[in-house]
């Protein structure tokens, strides 16, 4: 094969992205005797993601093996631990105990988020791919705790669009669909089991902006639609009361600002008894429940950290002895065994990813596993603190800035670092990209701009078709307000971000060009009517929705067009570093070839980094160290 017919078979245009002679020269631009490495922040932990099995005997991890996360199963009361994976292209994507002798764990193709599933026994035997089919993507719809060989998955089989459930033994591979979900004008894009595994729930999807929330009481039954909402204002089904099989546990915000946790009974079609649980300033998050006592344990939200409001005194008294014992941490208990009465603990905070402990709940006895980064002294990392500032409007504006250790009441260079999503939310915690440039003397902003979930709907509405613009606007008010505090230094403040980060930091070049020393655009969008034609087709069924809070491409065309960095290039002056996973079915390569490519155009050198194995952001460690390394050889260039 020739190399052109080589680089032919390569996504995007393979002549853009730099030399590795010329990655090499910016990764040396970094000088300095630093304590800890890039690799220290970003290497596989040795041990990490414990789960207990089912019986309390077993406990199964990831570790590293060929520079690759595999998945690892020693006795729960110690002994040597049996590696049961042998990947050694791509890390495993997660893992769990279907019963107590085998797991299941799920992997993809060089980043392509096509997941497959696959279940190995705890010794290593019986390996078996459960779904060998092409380009199929899998989601868990129920692990059917109950049923030992079976679980309930989603797949896209027959349509890429388009999610069915089968049922399918983790023995045989055996597999049964359960419902069909055939028409993509009213596709299915959600299901949901009650608690012997039946399927009771169907969520339907019309013209990506409604939903249907379709009930049966047996699956003898057609489904039938109960509720209908539309995307602004959501009922989110959690699980079904112990008692009641007509009632269901919701996260509902219909008919109110803030998400709340509700009981709503589908048989009659409305809402039960006061809200489970309400918060004053934020949506409720998920609620907590014993499957052996079957009552609720809490509820889960975020202020400006996690936070559980217990209703079980039991599960109470329990995480106040846990927080007695592991004092100074968050404490998580992360997995249990089906008697409830063995868990695997995680402790972790700010400076942080702390460690996992086994806990004999009925001998009160606690048992440290391991510490995930021992070789990180959390004395040395930097706290992160919750701040708020008004952006230009008058909109209050919650985030988190990080100031290196022993800098504060300084000027100094800063980091801007606006999350992707963008309708997620940043929350406290470690975070290892934040503790390496607080590391090298840069402090850190997070802000949760408008658009961000967490504060209410119309917090989140407020971001609607603002890309580019309030929501932009609400980074560069907290440039400003870093600057008037004293804390940034003007001529040294940088912006970073993956996925819609990313897209805000072409934004921030292009809409505000002399506020930024320099930029590093991660997985960025540039251009919103390319980034919209080319979504996976599994975003489909969702596709006006995304042009209701976007916009769309026609009757928004003048917006769309003013809010894409590429058709501002000439603005552009700030210099720019892009990095780009081949494979990304969420940004495809085009977004940053485009706007490379137009910056070459006018003669502008961008540092262009392609992995041709990676897709929304690199999991390879090799290829994180090497990214890290260079955006620090940026960064020192432009900002030192």
């Amino acid at each position: 094969m020739s190399n052109l017919e080589q680089e032919h078979e390569l996504p995007g245009n393979p002549s853009l992205p730099s030399s590795a002679e010329d990655l090499l020269r910016l990764i040396g631009r970094e000088e300095g005797d630093y304590k800890y490495s890039v690799e220290d922040f970003f290497r596989n932990p040795e041990q990490t993601g414990f789960q207990l099995s089912p019986n309390g005997d077993y406990l199964a991890y990831a570790g590293p093996y060929e520079r690759r996360q595999n998945v690892f199963v020693c006795p729960a009361e110690g002994g040597e631990p049996v590696r049961i994976t042998q990947e050694t292209e791509r890390d495993i994507g997660g893992f769990f105990w279907a019963n107590n002798n085998r797991v299941v764990y799920v992997k993809d193709s060089g980043g392509d988020e096509n997941f497959q599933l696959f279940a190995v026994d705890r010794d290593g035997s019986n390996p078996r791919d459960l779904t060998p089919f092409q380009n199929v993507k899998i989601e868990f719809i129920d692990d059917l705790e109950d049923q030992e060989d079976e679980l309930i998955i989603g797949m896209n089989k027959q349509n890429p669009m388009l999610f069915e459930p089968y049922r399918l033994n983790v023995q045989t591979g055996a597999y049964q669909r359960l419902a069909p979900n055939d028409n993509p004008e009213e596709p299915i894009t959600g299901w949901m089991t009650d608690h012997a595994g039946r399927l009771r729930i169907a969520i339907k999807t019309l013209n990506g902006v409604n939903q249907h929330i379709m009930y049966r009481a047996a699956e003898d039954q057609p489904f039938r639609t109960v509720v209908k909402t539309n995307f602004k204002e959501s009922l989110s089904p959690l699980f079904f009361d112990f008692d009641d099989g007509h009632v269901v546990y919701c996260v509902s915000d219909i008919g109110r600002d803030r998400s709340e946790i509700i009981r709503f009974d589908f048989e009659k079609g409305e809402e039960v008894g006061p809200p489970v649980f309400a918060h004053p300033e934020v949506d409720a998050g998920s609620l907590l429940y014993s499957r052996k006592r079957k009552v609720l344990l809490g509820a889960v939200y975020t202020t400006w950290k996690r936070q559980i409001e217990f209703f079980d005194e039991q599960r109470r008294q329990m995480q106040k002895r846990l927080e007695s014992l592991l004092p100074g941490y968050e404490v998580v208990a992360v997995s249990s065994n089906r008697a409830e009465d063995k868990y695997m603990v995680r402790t972790f905070s700010d400076r942080s990813l702390g460690a996992y402990y086994f806990y004999d709940l009925r001998q009160d006895s606690i048992r440290k596993i391991t510490e995930i980064s021992p070789w990180l002294n959390e004395e040395d990392m930097a706290p992160m603190k919750p701040v708020s500032y008004k952006a230009r409007d008058g909109e209050e504006v919650q985030g988190y800035l990080t100031v290196p250790k022993n800098k504060e009441g300084e000027k100094m260079p800063v980091v801007i670092n606006p999350h992707g999503g963008p309708w997620v939310r940043d929350s406290w915690g470690y975070n290892p990209e934040v503790q390496l440039l607080a590391s090298r003397g840069y402090a850190v902003f997070q802000p949760n701009y408008r658009g961000s979930t967490g504060y209410g709907k119309s917090f989140w509405m407020k971001g609607f078709k603002q890309w580019g613009h309030d929501m932009q606007n609400d980074i560069t008010d907290g440039v400003k307000w870093l600057i008037d505090s004293g804390v940034a230094d003007p001529k040294r403040v940088a912006i970073y971000g993956a996925s819609y980060g990313g897209y805000a930091t072409l934004a921030g070049i292009a809409f505000t060009p002399g506020l930024y020393a320099c930029a590093v655009d991660y997985v960025g969008v540039s251009n919103l009517f390319t980034f919209m034609e080319t979504i996976p087709p599994y975003w489909k069924p969702y596709l006006d929705m995304l042009y209701e809070m976007v916009g769309h491409p026609e009757e928004d065309k003048d917006r769309l067009h003013a809010g894409s960095p590429v058709f501002h290039i000439d603005q552009i002056k700030t210099p720019l570093f892009v990095v780009q996973g081949a494979n990304d079915p969420r940004v495809n390569i085009d977004e940053s070839d485009q706007i490379v490519q137009s910056l070459r155009e006018r003669g502008i050198d961008v540092p262009y980094m392609v992995k041709y194995n990676e897709g929304h952001g690199f999991s390879n460690e090799e290829n994180r160290f090497e990214f890290y390394k260079a955006m620090l050889g940026f960064l020192a260039k432009h900002m030192k």
